[in-house]
């Protein structure tokens, strides 16, 4: 089993660092590497979601509630405590 956090982030991976995630930090994620038990963490796109899921992997989703004069700025961790940052599990399907 491998856990991936996808993220382009600083702030993010040293958020992740100090509550002891491990796991191999990644910019983008490549789904073809994923198998079944395989962790994925970030903030992707549903598409993605789906596809981690449809291989047997986990989504944890990286949630904050960030007011909107916050957006569009690198945050720290400390920023990321601020706002509630956390991890919830999600799946998704692709219909069909």
């Amino acid at each position: 089993m491998t856990s991936y956090f996808v993220t382009r982030h600083k702030g993010a991976v040293a958020w992740a660092k100090a509550r002891g995630i491990a796991a191999e930090h990644v910019c983008h994620l490549d789904v073809e590497k994923i198998r079944p038990g395989d962790i994925v963490l970030g903030t992707l796109p549903v598409s993605l979601v789906a596809e981690v899921c449809a291989r047997g992997g986990r989504y944890l989703h990286l949630t904050m509630e960030m007011p909107p004069e916050d957006r569009g700025r690198e945050l720290t961790a400390k920023d990321m405590d601020a706002f509630g940052a956390r991890l919830e599990e999600f799946t998704a399907e692709r219909v069909v």
